[in-house]
């Protein structure tokens, strides 16, 4: 028995469920979304928006991103147990009944509705709630198994908290929030085609058309390089609009230069994989940096 299977095992009953509910939910991913959710509040503020309504909206983002990430993992959970990234996932690991995870994914996805139209308004549910349907429906249903633009075309429900974060606070969604939008919609190819390069034979398994799979990986680090490009483009439009002041154009050019820079040398050297695994990690950082910085920018006025 693996060390991991070991302390489970040591668990007490009750622990062992939550922890693995809270597996299908995969915190991970959810905690970035929702500092982009509560960064995006305090942009289209212009300053700190009330705790309550922060906490509602973070509330309603949390059930909308574990409905969605739930589903997800029951549609994808043949896959899952095949991928060593995702073996010791909830489901592959017998830890929760298939059934069980539906249906959990998609109560959380009712109560994100109801919680966020009675505590915050109506467009950020409808928004949320559109955010979990691309997300199951077109990305994982539609497209994550047919074309290798899945993660261009898939983005979109990634980069839906912003909309969320923003129609929560002023009730609709302007030219502002939707170049925010683009920021994540942009960032998110070249973040993941990056992790597709480190795991791209647990994509051969399953047959999963990812980029490097279907275009080979010269393919996929040209294309890392050109987002990285666009995203840095788009980021400065914020800046060209006046939305954001000078300090955020020093930051965005700062952080995106260096995202660049990582793309170019894994376009160059990279077959030890230390690139694609750097630029990955990066670019983590990079989302939170980028939004922290038109936080500042927007709250001291710079």
């Amino acid at each position: 028995m693996s060390q991991s299977n070991t302390t489970l095992a040591a668990q007490p009953a009750w622990r062992a469920t939550l922890s693995a509910y809270i597996n299908l939910v995969k915190p991970h991913v959810t905690v970035l979304l929702l500092g982009i959710t509560a960064a995006t509040m305090a942009i289209a503020q212009r300053g700190l928006p009330s705790l309550g309504l922060v906490a509602a909206t973070l509330l309603g983002g949390l059930l909308a991103a574990g409905s969605a990430n739930s589903i997800n993992c029951y549609i994808d959970r043949d896959i899952d147990q095949v991928m060593g990234r995702t073996q010791r996932r909830a489901l592959p690991a017998g830890r929760v009944q298939p059934t069980h995870a539906l249906i959990f994914g998609l109560t959380l996805g009712v109560l994100s509705f109801f919680e966020l139209w009675g505590l915050v308004n109506l467009l950020s549910a409808l928004l949320a709630t559109g955010a979990i349907l691309f997300y199951v429906v077109i990305y994982t249903l539609g497209l994550k198994r047919t074309t290798a633009q899945n993660i261009v075309i898939g983005g979109a429900a990634g980069a839906m908290p912003v909309l969320v974060g923003w129609a929560a606070v002023t009730n609709s969604v302007p030219l502002d929030a939707i170049w925010l939008f683009a920021i994540v919609f942009y960032w998110t190819p070249p973040h993941f085609w990056a992790l597709s390069l480190l795991i791209q034979k647990d994509y051969e398994k399953v047959n999963v058309p990812m980029l490097p799979v279907m275009m080979g990986e010269f393919e996929t680090r040209k294309q890392i390089l050109l987002y990285s490009v666009l995203l840095v483009a788009v980021t400065v439009i914020l800046f060209l609009m006046g939305t954001m002041g000078y300090f955020y154009l020093a930051g965005s050019l700062i952080l995106g230069g260096i995202m660049v820079y990582m793309a170019i040398r894994l376009m160059r050297d990279d077959a030890s994989r230390k690139w694609a695994r750097t630029l990955f990690w990066y670019s983590n950082c990079y989302l939170a940096l980028i939004f922290a910085v038109a936080v500042i920018d927007r709250v001291v006025h710079f």
